[in-house]
């Protein structure tokens, strides 16, 4: 309500309604006194009606003074209505253009907040709405470009770089996620000396946000990991594994490609462990999900998220506070419910 009230005072729509007001009840007063037959409830109607050149008919001035006034009323209603149309577009219109200029702040939660901008945004964006858990999320982008870089409603644009200010028009502290990506103007050592000071930006202002950081250095890794990135994703070392992979067993690529892509195939998902499958060993979970649900089991996750096992050996017993990693066609959601 005060933000409302602040716009109207900014774009001066106020004195608008104020002069409109004015106009309808001296125009009323005019009608009744010319129009004698006429009570104020009527003449009220005639003055809405007319100035707002509707013109139903079912009121109608008798006297030469009586047009006179409906006369006065339709002109002034053309210019007032159209200089309240023109303020309320403008209000709508301005809000736009800040809103694609990044000048806006944001106020949303649980939300994905993506530093930098790079070739890779496009995709990254695509394949977050492809989860079916991400179709609504909101995304925040923070950037040094000069617009919006995608139409779409459920993505927001902040323009700067990763500050104090700029990450609270962010909403930081209700964020979720942060993805770092690195800057492609800057040479491999920049990039990554820029990445992990921002890193370090938002970790000190929110330390519980989980943050998923692009580097280009594994020399660099150390450095991220000191300033509490959560996860560490190397770029130049994932490209030169799956490289070598390619030329060791051909075609494996592909389902590597597949199982990291939520856009087709099936994807590598982390659910939670069924209080039911608690102290079972891998095999019997592993069977159970493949004959019940028809997902695959591929490792666990402890309670403290630090220490993954892939392919466990068939005697490993879970915790009911471990995760399990698996390949499914969707997201599974399997219930407690199910024997």
């Amino acid at each position: 309500m005060k933000k409302i009230i602040a716009i109207i005072r900014r774009e001066k729509i106020f004195k608008v309604f104020l002069i409109t007001f004015v106009v309808i009840l001296s125009g009323s007063t005019a009608f009744m006194f010319f129009e004698k037959n006429f009570k104020l409830m009527d003449a009220l109607w005639w003055s809405v009606v007319t100035l707002t050149t509707v013109g139903y008919g079912d009121i109608s001035p008798a006297t030469t003074g009586g047009r006179l006034v409906g006369m006065a009323v339709m002109l002034m209603g053309i210019g007032l209505l159209g200089i309240l149309t023109a303020s309320i577009a403008t209000i709508f219109v301005e809000k736009r253009l800040l809103e694609n200029k990044g000048m806006k702040s944001i106020q949303v939660t649980d939300h994905f907040i993506i530093c930098g901008w790079n070739f890779r945004g496009n995709e990254i964006v695509e394949e977050l709405r492809a989860d079916p858990k991400c179709t609504d999320v909101p995304i925040v982008i923070i950037a040094d470009i000069p617009e919006k870089p995608l139409d779409d409603p459920r993505v927001y644009f902040i323009r700067g770089e990763v500050k104090a200010d700029i990450l609270e028009k962010a909403s930081l502290n209700a964020a979720h996620v942060v993805i770092i990506l690195s800057d492609d103007n800057l040479d491999a050592y920049a990039r990554d000396a820029k990445t992990i000071l921002n890193t370090l930006t938002i970790k000190n202002i929110n330390p519980a946000v989980y943050t998923c950081v692009e580097l280009m250095d594994a020399e660099n890794m150390e450095h991220c990991q000191m300033a509490k990135a959560d996860e560490v994703i190397v770029a130049g070392d994932l490209c030169t594994n799956l490289l070598v992979q390619a030329a060791l067993d051909h075609g494996i690529t592909r389902m590597i490609s597949e199982l990291v892509s939520n856009r087709y195939g099936k994807e590598i998902y982390k659910i939670k462990l069924p209080p039911r499958m608690a102290d079972k060993n891998f095999f019997e979970v592993m069977c159970e999900l493949k004959k019940k649900h028809d997902v695959l089991c591929l490792g666990v996750e402890d309670k403290t998220g630090k220490n993954l096992i892939s392919n466990p050996d068939n005697s490993y017993r879970f915790d009911k506070d471990d995760q399990l990693i698996v390949i499914a066609s969707k997201r599974p959601e399997i219930t407690s419910s199910v024997r």
